[in-house]
């Protein structure tokens, strides 16, 4: 039974500013692409995807024509269906940007589907809400003093986080800020380092031999997110576990690294996957392989997923879009989060933003 007629659906793009360069891609300013939905029942639901380093014009407007063709004035459906429907009108052009508009898309849906509900999001994916430990990650750099870097992983510990994810270039100064991170933290807590595609396979395989004097939880991204054969020889020989997916869009793009079992962690970004839907497919098939899932921030959306998909095993504090929204969830002392007792998602956008940050087209 259809939960109402969707009445108004649209599409905005909200360019975001950082205070500087942020992570190890030393990403400036985010581009937002904001969906809306509203039903005949006079429910709203709220989704967003995002672009690092500009180009969501592309998205939006690809965004745009399939609300117009799809979802506007058409009867509600769940939002599994929406997606495979959403995804099929991509077959001439291909993934790339109509995932990504996919995905805004998909959030709203499932955002409008549990509030219609009257669920959470988490329950609304078929799960039971549970606590889910968060590793710190903002706040460091592949270029950052390792004294600095080990004030910044005491400051996680501090707020009871049970693990930090060190920033890496590929070089020999990555063992020295490791080394000071080690020795500064509880031997206790879990460390991992992210090269956000830095290395070759000489330089990563250098690297991993060398982050196993640390039992370093995970190495995430040591090699370009395309290069399976790298990731093969790579895998066969590291000491440590790897982690990588946050490049990956839908589980077509994730299938070779599950196939030759080349890593240990997946890592889906809810905007290059294409929404939450696709998410729970990647969580499911991982589950199957052993694998575990750690996705890609905005822990605050994706602790409603953990709750439904038992591989989900971290969560990840890096504070990029959290200023934009009202209510974020906080860390608990434990170093965990819980889905809030809201319909949908719970997430929405602080007082001002959209006026400060919606771009005219």
């Amino acid at each position: 039974m259809s939960a109402g007629i969707i009445e108004h659906a649209k599409a905005e793009l909200w360019r975001y500013p950082l205070p500087g360069a942020t992570g190890g891609s030393g990403v400036t300013e985010i581009d937002l692409i904001v969906v809306e939905l509203k039903s005949s029942a006079g429910e709203t639901g709220m989704g967003f995807s995002y672009v690092l380093g500009g180009g969501g014009e592309a998205v939006l407007m690809a965004t745009t024509r399939m609300l117009q063709e799809f979802v506007e004035g058409n009867n509600q459906t769940p939002p599994a269906a929406l997606w495979t429907r959403l995804s099929a009108s991509l077959n001439r052009l291909g993934r790339g940007a109509g995932y990504i508009a996919i995905a805004a898309i998909d959030v709203a849906s499932w955002d409008l589907w549990a509030k219609s509900h009257d669920l959470t999001l988490a329950e609304s994916l078929g799960g039971v809400p549970r606590a889910i430990p968060v590793y710190g990650s903002g706040g460091f750099g592949p270029a950052q003093d390792p004294e600095e870097a080990a004030q910044q992983a005491l400051s996680y510990v501090k707020q009871g986080c049970s693990a930090v994810k060190l920033r890496f270039a590929g070089n020999s100064a990555d063992i020295e800020r490791l080394k000071a991170v080690s020795e500064a933290v509880p031997e206790n807590i879990c460390i991992m380092g992210d090269a956000n595609e830095k290395c070759d396979l000489v330089s990563a395989t250098r690297l991993a031999n060398a982050c196993a004097d640390y039992n370093l939880t995970w190495l995430e991204e040591p090699l370009s997110a395309d290069d399976i054969g790298g990731y093969r020889s790579l895998a066969s020989m590291s000491p440590v576990p790897l982690a990588t997916g946050e490049h990956c869009q839908g589980l077509a793009e994730f299938g070779p690294f599950f196939d030759s079992k080349c890593c240990a962690v997946v890592q889906p970004d809810i905007a290059m996957i294409g929404g939450i839907t696709e998410t729970m497919r990647v969580a499911t098939v991982a589950n199957y392989f052993g694998l575990i899932v750690a996705p890609h921030f905005l822990p605050a959306l994706f602790v409603h997923v953990a709750a439904a998909a038992p591989a989900v095993t971290w969560l990840e504090h890096f504070p990029l879009l959290e200023p934009l929204f009202d209510s974020p969830v906080d860390i608990n002392e434990q170093g965990e989060i819980s889905p809030p007792d809201l319909p949908g998602h719970g997430l929405s956008w602080a007082e001002g933003v959209r006026e400060k940050f919606q771009i005219d087209l």
